[in-house]
């Protein structure tokens, strides 16, 4: 509380990275500063821009026609073959976005998204138009979900904003907080929950039509069967039927789909991926227009 404090009197933001640094020993691990930062913001009712307190970015974006405006005067320009860093929602003044773009796609892990990049997937010729690429290496920090939430609550509906996850309990739970927010920022989640963003894939109902032999997912572990169970165990507002659906695909055939299984180091399982989500991606812009 101290830290918050002098934050806000000196009027600069510090990083819970930062507060962990200050005093090592005392919070042993950088989880305790961020519980203890999230429960005093969630206790006094406020954000945690509110105290002056920030978690460090980490999201990426590529893609073509976007422009961001800071606070300071920077402008960030964004481009189609590298990502960039997502800057804090507080250090943002306004966004551009020159051109049409007709999709956006949420994908949970860099290395997938260092792929399409490699590939200028945001800009390929096998799609309908220009799109954005995200990326919130795994479970998203606040400021990549307040950029998904910003496009999601302004651009137009005929552009889908869609994610590609695991097709497991962890990959929904991920998908889960960009929709409907997370549970130690609950406080915040109107704020932050995306509630236009759809599942693209990986799902195991299509692993077959695919042409990839089951035998060679990935075994399901009994922290997979737990983290399942805990999904399925939520309310029916909050996990929709086609999620349930595939969890418990899961769990019978004991084996999950990995976003793995689409690509791998080799051009033509690289292809592959590039040629199932400009298929997917495709089907969804038909379906939202």
């Amino acid at each position: 509380m101290d830290f918050a404090h002098q934050a806000l009197v000196d009027n600069v933001s510090l990083t819970k990275r930062d507060m962990y640094y200050k005093d090592v020993p005392l919070f042993k691990a950088q989880g305790t500063v961020d519980r203890l930062v999230d429960d005093l913001a969630a206790t006094l009712g406020l954000e945690r821009a509110d105290l002056k307190i920030r978690a460090a970015s980490k999201g990426l974006i590529c893609g073509t026609g976007l422009t961001i405006h800071l606070l300071e005067g920077d402008v960030i320009s964004i481009n189609d073959s590298e990502g960039t860093l997502i800057p804090t929602g507080e250090t943002i003044e306004r966004f551009d976005l020159k051109g049409n773009i007709s999709w956006v796609l949420v994908v949970e892990k860099e290395a997938v998204f260092q792929t399409l990049c490699r590939f200028q997937f945001a800009s390929h010729q096998s799609l309908p138009g220009p799109g954005l690429i995200i990326t919130g290496k795994g479970y998203p920090d606040v400021a990549t979900r307040q950029l998904v939430k910003t496009l999601s609550d302004n651009l137009p509906a005929r552009i889908p904003i869609v994610a590609l996850v695991d097709g497991d309990a962890y990959g929904l739970d991920i998908l889960s907080v960009y929709k409907y927010g997370s549970h130690s920022l609950r406080h915040e989640n109107e704020k932050l929950a995306a509630k236009r963003i759809k599942w693209l894939g990986i799902w195991t109902s299509e692993i077959a039509d695919l042409g990839i032999n089951l035998n060679t997912l990935i075994p399901i572990t009994l922290h997979d069967e737990k983290k399942a169970l805990a999904v399925l165990s939520r309310p029916t507002d909050v996990v929709p039927t086609k999620w349930r659906k595939e969890l418990t695909r899961m769990l019978h055939i004991r084996r999950k789909a990995e976003i793995e299984i689409l690509s791998s180091s080799s051009n033509q399982k690289s292809n592959f991926l590039i040629h199932y989500l400009a298929h997917k991606i495709c089907h969804f812009i038909e379906m939202s227009v």
